[in-house]
């Protein structure tokens, strides 16, 4: 070689960039994806009760009003109301199957005393199976009742 030139050593790459610790963008996408996705699901519940609740208010009044269906039909109409709210309102698994008397106590958890399980309430659980319609005033007492069910609804924390 000659006296004037300069030794040159070979290019020497860096070493791959780890995957371990992950940069500050993935640890706030770690976090805040799960985040959201619960606000998520919070509000869709939130929302769902509160539709259904409402929902079912009008058409109460609608069934409270109708003169023209006969009180057994009222009756249920109410029964698949009340069910329906309640499924909505909580969880399937806890409702969906109950029937009877399990099914009226499922009910009063929800209201002062017991007006399911030892009031007009049992009309829910026993009218279909009767011979005879329920009376004008058995069926507005119950629509009374259900009515301030479908209000505790609306004030029930879950």
């Amino acid at each position: 070689m000659e006296s004037g030139q300069l030794l040159l050593r070979d290019i020497h790459l860096p070493e791959a960039i780890g995957w371990w610790p992950p940069a500050i963008g993935w640890w706030l996408l770690a976090i805040l994806i799960p985040l959201f996705m619960a606000l998520m699901f919070w509000l869709y519940k939130r929302i769902t009760r509160k539709t259904a609740v409402k929902a079912a208010k009008k058409l109460l009044l609608q069934i409270k009003h109708d003169q023209q269906r006969e009180n057994s039909q009222k009756l249920k109409d109410l029964s698949a109301l009340v069910r329906r709210v309640a499924i909505s309102t909580t969880a399937r698994n806890e409702c969906a199957g109950l029937t009877g008397q399990k099914w009226l106590e499922f009910l009063d958890q929800s209201v002062k005393s017991s007006p399911f399980t030892q009031g007009i309430g049992q009309l829910l659980a026993n009218a279909p199976y009767q011979k005879s319609s329920p009376t004008e005033q058995e069926i507005s007492q119950l629509t009374r009742l259900c009515e301030d069910w479908l209000n505790a609804q609306t004030k029930r924390k879950r």
